[in-house]
């Protein structure tokens, strides 16, 4: 059956819904939707975009390992990211106070996780030809074939990451905004940052299985970051980026299906797009 598009919304949103794939897919993106645009937003807040990236990377070598080991690719995701963002933020810690010296150190660091993870991940896809059908799978990911099951596990793990975020929540934003202070305040805010890190390294690794390795980036990135262009306030940017993530998955995936394109490219396209617009809403305001 061949999908086209039309004019009428109603009946292309009928159309889009016509199989159980789609419907999955939808699923399926609404929750990383929402899980990566509150983590990314903590993560741009706290201008670590540069470890978010390093730790969607290690899903790569996860993967692969674990399909090469013959474990659950899953469980490579989690161990692989969390075992990174464990080392990250001890690495954060260990260049306290933030100087100079330390952010070059802590930067030097995750760019050496980030280089060996991308190699070994190379490295164990050489040594198993079938894993997953190839690099493009892993990197990229795909919206098709999602199970029902992969659904509610991945919802499973956005619940659990975001009430711990909203556990946490009052006392990582005052340590993301003047660690210092907060410190002073008692705030144990060495703690907060490997946890948080954790946190984000789990939200990746439940993401990457859907958008892969390096798409879900986008998602961490662009909607916060648009967000944050237009207010500073936590409850309002946290909502926008929520929004703002929905209509780029929402979009992606509906363009998509209509389109002979992969998903990827409409989300980070979507994605841009919604950035340079907040950017530009910012400096007419």
């Amino acid at each position: 059956m061949t999908s086209t598009f039309s004019l009428n919304p109603i009946s292309d949103v009928n159309q889009l819904l016509t199989f159980q794939f789609m419907r999955s897919a939808l699923e399926a993106g609404t929750i990383v939707a929402v899980l990566a645009a509150v983590a990314g937003w903590y993560m741009v807040l706290r201008r670590q975009a540069f470890a978010g990236h390093t730790l969607s990377v290690m899903a790569f070598p996860g993967a692969t390992g674990a399909a090469l080991a013959g474990l659950p690719t899953a469980l490579g995701y989690y161990v692989a990211c969390s075992a990174a963002a464990v080392a990250m933020g001890r690495t954060a810690a260990t260049s306290r106070p933030r100087t100079a010296a330390g952010y070059s150190n802590e930067t030097a660091s995750i760019g050496t996780v980030q280089t060996v993870g991308l190699a070994a991940g190379f490295l164990f896809l050489s040594l198993n030809h079938a894993v997953l059908g190839g690099p493009e799978t892993l990197l990229f990911g795909t919206f098709l074939g999602i199970t029902g099951g992969e659904v509610i596990t991945l919802l499973v793990v956005a619940l659990a990451v975001l009430a711990l975020l909203g556990v946490i929540s009052r006392p990582l934003l005052f340590a993301s905004v003047d660690p210092e202070v907060a410190r002073a305040r008692g705030v144990p805010v060495t703690a907060l940052d490997v946890l948080f890190l954790l946190l984000l390294g789990l939200a990746i690794a439940a993401a990457s299985q859907i958008t892969g390795a390096l798409l879900v980036f986008a998602l961490l990135v662009a909607p916060p970051a648009a967000a944050q262009q237009l207010t500073m306030r936590p409850l309002l940017g946290l909502c926008l980026s929520v929004a703002f993530a929905l209509v780029v998955v929402w979009l992606g995936l509906g363009i998509a299906y209509f389109s002979i394109y992969p998903v990827g490219f409409y989300t980070t396209t979507v994605a841009t797009a919604l950035y340079v617009l907040a950017r530009l809403a910012r400096r007419l305001a």
